[in-house]
This record gives C-alpha cells, structure tokens and sequence, in this order.
C-alpha cells in the first residue's frame, strides 16, 4: 500500500537511513544517533513522496521529484524515482509493485512525463527492477568512486 508519511513512520525512516544494507550503493548510512536528533517528530509530505506500508507498518519509501539540478543533461528537468526498502522487504516483489503504482499515479498526475532512474551498475537488483519498471539504458557515467546508470521510462501514451 503507497500512502502519506506520518508521526507512527519515523522509527522506521530512522532505521532506513541507518541501515548499512540499504546504504550500499547510495555512500553508507548515517549514525543513527544523529538521526534520532535531526530527523522531525512528522517527515515531510510532498506530492509524490510515498510510505510503501506493509500490514500497515511501513517497509520502503518512494519518491518522484523533479531533477531539477540533475548533473546529466538527459536527466534533468525530468521526474526521477528512488526508493528505498528495508532488507527485509528484500525480494519480495514489494518494490516492483509499489515503484509500478506510484508510476501509475503520476502517469495520471503528469500524463505523458518521462521519467528518469540512477543507480550503481553494481547494484543488481536495483538494475532488475529499473528494467522490469520499463527503464531502458541512456548512458553510464562515473560518480561517487562508482559506475553508475541513467535509465529512462518513456512517457505513458495519454488515452482519449
């Protein structure tokens, strides 16, 4: 289930951000004492931030944002996904169904928005699900000591 962010989410955002796990390919985690300290009693609601919530605890985060200042040029100006899952959520399917309705609803808030994707080539699941999603390569480039991968989705035929 995608839905806002709340109060009850911020032991498990804390645990997202601190997860080493998850932080892999994304430059590691941070402390958790410093987020314990910083992150807000609520997180933030923006259109297009998402709790991905399971048995109504929340298991992932997506975000859909404008790249505004994207440092590649085939990116920016573009909607960019990201998402980030707890482990345990891990293999599932979970990612690929909720990135799919979130998807799904900005082609019915934006219709007919590409849509880009950045990840570690090594990050092979992340690789699996951009290509499941749709995403199809635009180019590699080196950042963060790292090869990474620029997808794009192509925009959703607009119907009627």
């Amino acid at each position: 289930m995608l839905r806002e962010s709340g109060p009850r989410d911020r032991a498990a955002f804390i645990e997202l951000l601190a997860s080493p796990e998850v932080h892999t390919y994304l430059g590691g985690p941070r402390p958790r004492d410093e987020l314990e300290r910083e992150l807000p009693g609520a997180p933030e609601r923006w259109p297009g931030s998402f709790v991905v919530a399971l048995d109504g605890s929340m298991i992932g985060q997506i975000l859909l944002r404008r790249a505004t200042e994207h440092r590649l040029p085939a990116a920016k100006g573009k909607v960019d996904l990201g998402y980030l899952f707890l482990p345990r959520a891990w293999g599932c399917g979970y990612a690929a169904e909720a990135c799919a309705a979130a998807l799904d609803w900005l082609a019915d808030a934006l219709p007919g928005e590409p849509v880009v994707l950045t990840t570690q080539t090594a990050n092979l699941g992340s690789m699996r699900l951009a290509a499941k999603l749709g995403f199809t390569e635009v180019e590699r480039f080196e950042a963060w000591g790292a090869e990474q991968w620029l997808g794009m989705r192509p925009p959703v035929a607009v119907s009627g």
